[in-house]
């Protein structure tokens, strides 16, 4: 059974205080019964379970921070509230983790979300495991692009992510680099095989194998040996086992599984390109 399913079966022992506990809390409250206690939270266990502390954490701060970064521009769009379910369908999500979810992403969206509390303790929850704040990042970032390139307002709010979370500005900047060219990569095969090179215009070819060098964060100048440390690192850095282990959502392996994927089809791109 997942850590909501406990929850929701009545198991407190493993909730956290705080934010996100407020946040959870409040969010399965409504959904229990219709919104009766805006303000209900659910009291921690001295000796809860840390690995389901993780996920609740992981969890809670993922859907509100998103609903956050959605209304960052003074509105939500229709592709970000697209994205949202996106990433719920992903997860594979029951019926009662869903309306969880939605309601944790309508609870970001307003005006008196306390940001930097909940991002400051998913954090200290995931004591050190920096896979999962980059994770966590990669996933508000998405959000951010959903309706196009990140503007001003999504951009502050991102940063004042990163600071919570202690990721420096060149490593954000170099993650949205790799994002904003997986996204463009993702598109251009949409609709056929990411090997599908025959048959693709000389300018798109031309194009995707810039964008695989930038999904990988090097210059295409760069060499086999450098080509190969930068993938095998971030195949590590994204595979689905270890970040289970280090506390992320079963639910979001999917997720992790794509991030891998796409890591290994830029890569696929860069070797038939340079017969390695």
């Amino acid at each position: 059974m997942s850590w909501l399913g406990k929850l929701l079966g009545g198991t407190f022992g493993f909730l956290v205080g705080g934010p996100l506990g407020a946040l959870l809390g409040a969010a399965i409250v409504h959904k229990l019964d219709g919104g009766k206690d805006k303000y209900a939270q659910i009291e921690s266990d001295p000796s809860p379970d840390a690995q389901h502390r993780i996920q609740m954490a992981f969890f809670t701060a993922t859907f509100s921070v998103m609903g956050h970064v959605a209304r960052a521009d003074g509105r939500v769009s229709e592709a970000e509230i697209t994205l949202a379910r996106t990433v719920m369908n992903r997860m594979s999500l029951s019926e009662g983790m869903r309306r969880t979810a939605i309601e944790l992403f309508s609870r970001g969206k307003q005006p008196d979300f306390p940001l930097r509390e909940a991002v400051e303790q998913f954090r200290k929850e995931c004591h050190r495991r920096y896979a999962l704040l980059r994770i966590f990042l990669e996933i508000q970032l998405e959000a951010a692009f959903a309706d196009g390139p990140v503007n001003q307002a999504e951009e502050r709010v991102l940063l004042d992510i990163c600071d919570r979370l202690r990721i420096s500005r060149f490593e954000y900047h170099a993650m949205k680099g790799r994002l904003d060219a997986a996204l463009r990569f993702a598109r251009a095969y949409q609709n056929s095989s990411y090997g599908g090179h025959r048959n693709t215009p000389a300018r798109r070819r031309e194009d995707t194998l810039e964008d695989a060098y930038a999904m990988l964060g090097i210059e295409a100048s760069a060499g086999a040996d450098e080509v190969k440390r930068a993938y095998r690192k971030l195949i590590s850095r994204h595979h689905p086992d270890k970040l289970v282990a280090r506390g992320m959502p079963e639910e979001m392996v999917r997720i992790a599984n794509e991030k891998t994927q796409q890591i290994r089809k830029a890569y696929e791109v860069i070797a038939a390109a340079r017969n390695l």
